[in-house]
């Protein structure tokens, strides 16, 4: 009985999956990769060159690729920010038609690894957006992409492995590693190129984003929940892009290894530091600067929600949108106090 329904759920699904194809000027490609240089050098002057290869009638070169999935009729896709992460590249989708179409991209979400491109066309089918708040751990997802680049319309079936699973991952090579919160775990396979494909349920609703892999072990991917999308897309539709709630602090949490080592009066909370003398710990005439937060505070609770490590701030603004207040239960030299500070946009 099952089987019918992951067949009838991938025959639905299936049409409004893309792939994403990222191509590059071939100068710039050598510029990039200087292990090429010699060998560019060494065939400049023979008629035979590599560059023929490589390249298609306007000098571009496929440098990667990713997979999407169409959201409105009117060929807004989504997909991970990673996917289409270089300013020099230029971007392609490929619909499920095998029709190649031209991408512009409209809005990347500042925290998390989703963007939004736009193609010119009409008509498209759509996945619909589930509520990943409702996903329960054993039920079964599907994921679809166009795996390692290559194999398109690629279907791998699994379960719901874990919920709010925070990792440290590397999505984008040229950028520094990142602290992904509230992933979706599942034990669908995920392989490179399926970035930014779908993960849905029996009922062929988008749960998640397919986002990250952990190497070297089996079974343990992850997907971002598709509620940060139906946000960023509202954003679009109202705002034209993405906006996120900021304060404008760093800091670090406490917990009882932190309060030990450095002698703290309370176990929970985020400490308001900077990573060193040149970073500010309360970015000046930031939301929190103007609200009185100073470094050295003790931020011990968020909304009446106290602040651990398995329940950050960031955590608490995620439900918040720009202009709300945050209300926020500070320590400072041993008393405790309130201060409201409200949610600019994050640049």
């Amino acid at each position: 009985m099952q089987d019918k329904q992951v067949i009838a759920t991938i025959k639905n699904v299936m049409p409004a999956v893309v792939s994403i194809v990222i191509s590059k000027n071939l100068a710039d490609v050598k510029k990039e990769i200087p292990a090429f240089a010699p060998l560019f050098k060494k065939n400049k002057d023979k008629k035979f060159k590599v560059a023929d290869i490589l390249t298609d009638s306007k000098g571009m070169v496929n440098v990667g690729g990713g997979s999407g999935f169409v959201v409105s009729p009117e060929g807004l896709i989504v997909t991970n920010k990673h996917v289409i992460s270089d300013p020099k590249a230029e971007y392609s989708v490929i619909t499920n038609d095998g029709e190649s179409h031209p991408a512009i991209i409209m809005t990347r979400d500042p925290i998390y690894d989703v963007a939004i491109l736009k193609i010119k066309a009409s008509g498209l089918p759509t996945v619909k957006l589930g509520d990943a708040t409702k996903v329960e751990l054993g039920e079964s997802v599907i994921a679809i992409g166009n795996a390692l680049g290559i194999f398109r319309n690629t279907v791998s079936l699994g379960i719901v492995s874990g919920l709010s699973r925070a990792i440290t991952a590397q999505a984008d090579p040229k950028a520094p590693p990142q602290e992904m919160r509230g992933l979706i775990q599942t034990d669908a396979a995920i392989n490179p190129g399926n970035s930014g494909g779908p993960l849905v349920d029996l009922d062929g609703r988008a749960i998640g984003i397919n986002a990250a892999v952990v190497f070297g072990a089996q079974n343990i991917n992850f997907a971002i929940p598709i509620n940060a999308v139906s946000r960023d897309l509202e954003d679009l539709h109202r705002f034209g892009h993405i906006r996120r709630p900021y304060l404008g602090l760093r800091y670090i949490i406490i917990d009882e290894n932190l309060q030990s080592k450095m002698n703290l009066p309370v176990n929970h909370g985020a400490l308001i530091t900077g990573e060193g003398p040149k970073d500010h710990a309360v970015v000046p005439k930031s939301p929190a600067d103007k609200a009185g937060v100073k470094e050295g505070d003790v931020i011990l609770e968020c909304n009446g929600k106290e602040i651990r490590r398995d329940q950050p701030i960031q955590d608490i603004l995620d439900g918040m949108k720009v202009g709300e207040g945050l209300n926020v239960k500070i320590l400072r030299n041993g008393k405790q106090f309130e201060a409201r500070i409200i949610m600019a946009e994050r640049k």
